[in-house]
């Protein structure tokens, strides 16, 4: 018996240690390098204690950067899912041309991070980017604007580009769930009288609820540590206006040399994020129970 019930223990062991050696192996060696004062070249030059994470609360710029970032993860996923929503419900009807909408909605997914911020600091170029050419031609603005150059402007585009690169993913997250759902139960609301909206508001959303919540999680830790869009498109500038933590760490950890900082602000991140996603987790079950 005690054979037995090893083995089953054995085959996943491999994969244990595969995870401990890709997860949490470089966890603990960060946590263990936010505790000790660390050269430029990675050198450990003695055990602090807190010390880094007491100079990381104390930079005035963090916390206008961690505002920043909450602020930034918040919109950015609040607008992928009020879109990703209506576009996944239209998708999952029938009509001509399903395959091809399909496809054009989660082309996007194929084309990575870099690349689309690329494209995206392009189109806002101030001299030659097609969005100050489409508005001129249209009338709406008399000269050239400098889009990336004040983060009045800069910021809510970038918000507005994490959200469409959001949704390709987040579409396939709902997709799934509404697959999943029974079509036996809308065939007995309809005979019974309900209309479309009806049906969506005490069917739909509330069987979809499950895939919304894996949908809002992943993306919060998604758009959280994303860095490309804002280091491609701004490097967080001007003058930090548009850095968010992924940046400020960037900055921390390869520009000034900061490695025993930069390793306490990830130990932060890291439990940020998963103070979230367990608080999230809780109350989401709490909800279903």
């Amino acid at each position: 018996m005690k054979a037995r019930s090893l083995k089953p223990l054995l085959f996943i062991l491999p994969s244990f240690l595969l995870a401990f050696v890709i997860i949490a192996y470089p966890i603990i060696d960060l946590v263990r390098l936010s505790f000790n004062d660390v050269g430029t070249f990675g050198e450990m030059n003695g055990f602090i204690g807190l010390l880094n994470y007491q100079d990381v609360f104390e930079d005035e710029l963090f916390v206008e950067v961690l505002l920043r970032t909450l602020y930034w993860t918040f919109f950015v996923v609040a607008g992928t899912i009020a879109v990703s929503i209506p576009i996944a419900l239209i998708l999952n009807e029938d009509f001509y041309g399903k395959g091809i909408a399909r496809t054009v909605v989660m082309l996007p997914w194929a084309i990575s991070l870099a690349m689309t911020a690329v494209i995206w600091k392009w189109m806002l170029n101030p001299d030659y980017g097609m969005l100050n050419h489409l508005l001129l031609s249209l009338g709406l603005i008399s000269e050239n604007m400098g889009w990336l150059a004040d983060a009045d402007t800069a910021f809510p585009l970038q918000i507005l580009i994490g959200i469409l690169v959001s949704i390709p993913f987040t579409i396939s997250i709902l997709m799934g769930g509404l697959t999943s759902i029974p079509t036996d139960i809308y065939e007995a609301a309809y005979l019974d009288g309900s209309s479309y909206w009806q049906r969506l508001k005490t069917l739909t959303l509330p069987l979809l609820k499950p895939f919304i919540n894996i949908a809002v999680v992943l993306n919060v830790i998604y758009v959280f540590n994303s860095f490309p869009i804002i280091w491609i498109l701004t490097e967080g500038g001007p003058s930090n206006s548009t850095d968010i933590l992924p940046t400020y760490l960037y900055k921390l950890a390869f520009r000034e040399g900061e490695i025993g900082l930069a390793s306490a602000l990830s130990v932060i991140m890291l439990l940020i994020l998963l103070s979230f996603t367990i608080i999230y987790a809780y109350f989401a079950m709490k909800k279903e129970r």
